[in-house]
This record gives structure tokens, sequence and C-alpha cells, in this order.
């Protein structure tokens, strides 16, 4: 059974307030790199730029990281943007759910190769089942669930993020 945990229009709203939350909060920096994992972070980090660039002058760059959510070892970890120079930066990284948080680490880790002034995280769904130390900063939702249960984010067609 799937059960709709937000609709379109709680997702646009979701994303705006991210957003605001995000421009809020590093308002000093001059530029602003957005990266996306792979997969629906992408979508939401492109959404979350495009908002971000709607609500401030400051400069907001998008990337995108590859990362095998299921076995990040099996593959390399890389940028779209081979030369992205991320040193002094101030780093918004991107993923629809969050939920072990493995995905987030191993992409954290490959984004601290580089000098990064900061690293903040951002997720429009929020589980709390933690085997790794990560923290979401930017929350659209938070969701208690069971272990058994997933969540799945839908960018196509009506927006929907579903209980599974």
């Amino acid at each position: 059974m799937r059960t709709i945990v937000l609709d379109q229009r709680q997702i646009k709203q979701k994303i705006v307030r991210m957003a605001y939350e995000i421009i809020e909060n590093l308002f000093e920096a001059e530029t602003i790199h957005v990266i996306g994992i792979a997969g629906n972070g992408v979508q939401l980090s492109q959404y979350l730029v495009d908002e971000m660039r709607n609500i401030s002058g400051q400069n907001v760059q998008l990337n995108f990281i590859q990362v095998d959510k299921d076995n990040p070892l099996s593959h390399a970890i890389h940028f779209n943007d081979a030369q992205l120079d991320l040193k002094k930066a101030h780093v918004v990284l991107v993923d629809d759910v969050i939920n072990s948080g493995k995905t987030i680490q191993y992409a954290l880790n490959h984004i601290l190769t580089q000098p990064v002034h900061q690293v903040k995280t951002a997720t429009l769904v929020d589980r709390k089942h933690r085997r790794f130390p990560i923290h979401a900063d930017f929350v659209g939702i938070q969701l208690s669930t069971t272990m058994q249960e997933r969540v799945e984010v839908s960018f196509e067609g009506e927006w929907k993020a579903f209980l599974v």
C-alpha cells in the first residue's frame, strides 16, 4: 500500500521554505555550491537552486555527484564537473531522502578531499534511521517510519512523496 506523505503543492512549499532557510543561513557566502546526489537529489537540488536564485543575489552554482547508493565503493564517486574547485567553498549537499546516512556520508567524504569552508546538508524527507554520523541541516519533513517501510519521491508528472 502506498500512502501519500507529501503532494505536489506541499513539496513545492517545502522547497521554497528550504531555499529561504539556506539563503538565510549562508547569507555571508559570496557563492553557494549546491551539489545534488545523482537521482532525485539532482532534481531536488535544481528546484532549490531555481528558488535560491529567485530570492537572492548570491552566486548559486549547481553541480552533481555520482554515488552508487547501494554499494558506494563499487564505483568511483565523481562530480559532473571533473574540474570543480571547492576550495574555501560553502557547500550544500542535497538528497531527496536521508535514511541511514550512508549515501550522504560517502558523498561528503568525496567533497572533503578539497579544503571546503563548510558543508550543510538538505533533504526533502528525513527518516532518522541513522547508521552514519550525518545530520540534516535543512529538512522538508521528518518522518517516523519502521525500518521495513520505504519513502519514495517522484518528481515525474504530479510530484509526490510516498510511504511504501
